[in-house]
């Protein structure tokens, strides 16, 4: 196989990865609880990096009712998604220095994380929907969380999770 039809094999099988967005809005709805508590704002630090720990585990299970292949060790790009995965990891980094610094904007540095995360999937799945969202949720989740609330952020990542579910399903009907 070439490259592009790699690329095809990646998206048709992985069904563009709509598994973990998904389980994003879930994730995303968790933080929204924490910020509603009324616990200290290092709590709720602590506790928003704790909701993000299943989000394997949500994807795993997602994919198994929408019977999307979870790994395919026949696509070499398929570890290349993981890499695009693991290279989040390392810009937590940059959140958890923010967590004691400037422990109200923890929130917002991790929301532009994940979308700047998501522009090497525009590549792999041909997607325009991972390009628009890896742009315009690092500059939404800035401008929303220098002028509003935890909780809005997480309300509007909630937002955006369940329009991007929606777009990459309309995206995965096109190309099966």
């Amino acid at each position: 196989m070439n490259l592009e039809e790699l690329k095809k094999d990646c998206s048709k099988k992985q069904k563009k990865g709509i598994h973990f967005i998904i389980a994003s809005i879930l994730i995303w709805a968790m933080v929204l609880i924490v910020q509603l508590t009324n616990l200290p704002i290092l709590t709720k630090n602590l506790l928003t990096f704790c909701c993000t720990a299943p989000l394997l585990p949500i994807s795993f299970f997602i994919s198994k009712i929408l019977k999307i292949q979870f790994q395919d060790k026949s696509n070499p790009l398929n570890n290349l998604g993981i890499l695009f995965s693991v290279n989040q990891m390392i810009y937590l980094l940059i959140a958890m220095w923010v967590y004691p610094t400037l422990p109200d904007k923890m929130l917002m540095v991790i929301a532009m994380i994940f979308g700047a995360h998501l522009l090497p999937y525009s590549w792999l799945y041909e997607s325009k929907s991972y390009m628009l969202f890896s742009i315009l949720i690092p500059i939404l989740s800035l401008i929303v969380g220098l002028n509003y609330s935890n909780c809005i952020l997480a309300i509007m990542m909630i937002i955006i999770e369940v329009i991007f579910s929606v777009l990459l399903h309309l995206e995965n009907k096109k190309i099966n």
